[in-house]
């Protein structure tokens, strides 16, 4: 099997674990800890994986990429079967978030082992939007699992036994196979690579646009599948085929995307349209109400997939067209925006939670989407 191939099988795996994960997280944290709370112990995760994040260049260089993310993989799977072992305690909500704190670290050994494929730039976006469609088949995948593991009786010790599993072919698959890996030529500190993002219009632009698509991963998949489940209660069962329906367009949009971006329009234009469709959508989110048909809900769900994909394509390819993988800072540092979302995003959910609702906190938070993601991308020098 191709390198790129294992890395899209490998991403398979690895999203249907995250995704069990992070759609029902605090529907199960919510049964025992308040909103709130849940919100600043996500922030706490997030906070602890950004101080680990930027030692990850050192580590890489030492160990290799394919060496921890099997460590780091491995270590996930035990927190899930661990948190399944605990149900409902507080030792089984600091396990589940420290999964969530360990996923940007393991999809930054992806990253450079993915780059280290990659021989003709022009061919970045195809090869990007494949491992990501990988991904994007197992976040299909997930939500169905989702409802038929939860269709009876709401025991998210399923879940997490079920999202503990199915990293286990991740991990064989990763074992069984070494992978190339790009020569590292050494490494700048991070201080001077902040620096050089930042004077650097163009990148400093996509990384600031892919942060605001990770706020949208953070507020959509937390507080989405909550408010339909316990406020406007649709059963998981439904939920689970309607999530799957809603995560259709990363399977038909991303690739073609990519392919469009290559070869005609390049990522700018795309890019905008994403965020319109995005912050739109989430922001209509909060106008869906017990009365909202399921087509109505169904077709609003698809919209902030529809705009989140065409975001995440265009991010992804336009960040890794200007980087290669020896540059392993410059990687850190926009694979560090995740983290850093997860740090920021539940502490802004909780406020808005505690001073108002859900209605207020899909119109805010999609009207941010919506407004910084523009801003950013038109701050973007196209390469065509």
């Amino acid at each position: 099997m191709y390198a790129r191939n294992i890395l899209a099988v490998g991403n398979f795996f690895l999203a249907v674990s995250a995704t069990l994960v992070s759609y029902t997280l605090l529907s199960y944290l919510s049964s025992f800890i308040s909103e709130t709370h849940i919100g600043f112990a996500i922030a706490t995760g997030g906070a602890v994986t950004i101080m680990a994040f930027f030692s990850l260049p050192r580590l890489v260089a030492r160990y290799g990429a394919q060496e921890l993310a099997l460590f780091l993989a491995f270590v996930n799977m035990i927190l899930l079967f661990a948190a399944a072992a605990a149900p409902r305690t507080i030792a089984s909500a600091v396990f589940i978030i420290l999964t969530l704190s360990l996923q940007p670290l393991i999809f930054y050994e992806l990253d450079l082992l993915l780059e280290a494929t990659v021989t003709n730039e022009n061919a970045t976006g195809r090869v990007r939007t494949l491992f990501l469609t990988g991904g994007n088949v197992g976040a299909l995948v997930a939500p169905l699992l989702i409802g038929t593991l939860l269709a009876r009786v709401e025991n998210y010790t399923y879940i997490f036994f079920t999202a503990a599993a199915t990293l286990a072919p991740f991990i064989i698959l990763f074992a069984a196979r070494r992978l190339p890996e790009g020569a590292i030529v050494g490494h700048s500190h991070l201080r001077d690579t902040l620096q050089r993002v930042a004077q650097n219009r163009d990148l400093l632009a996509v990384t600031i646009g892919h942060f605001i698509l990770y706020l949208f991963y953070i507020w959509a998949p937390l507080y989405v599948p909550i408010y339909l489940h316990a406020v406007l209660g649709i059963p998981w069962s439904a939920l689970g085929w309607m999530f799957a329906v809603m995560l259709v367009p990363y399977i038909l949009i991303e690739y073609p995307a990519g392919w469009i971006a290559d070869r005609f329009l390049g990522d700018k234009e795309l890019m905008m349209a994403g965020f319109l469709i995005a912050g739109s959508a989430l922001a209509a989110v909060g106008f869906l109400t017990t009365i909202s048909t399921p087509l109505t809900i169904l077709a609003v769900l698809v919209a902030t997939r529809t705009g989140a994909a065409l975001i995440e394509s265009m991010t992804e390819g336009h960040f890794f067209r200007r980087v290669s993988e020896k540059d392993i800072v410059s990687v850190s540092v926009f694979r560090g925006v995740w983290p850093l979302a997860n740090a920021i995003a539940p502490l802004v959910g909780s406020l808005i939670l505690f001073l108002d609702g859900y209605q207020m906190l899909f119109i805010l938070t999609g009207g941010f989407i919506l407004v910084a993601g523009t801003l950013s991308t038109s701050s973007i020098k196209d390469f065509r």
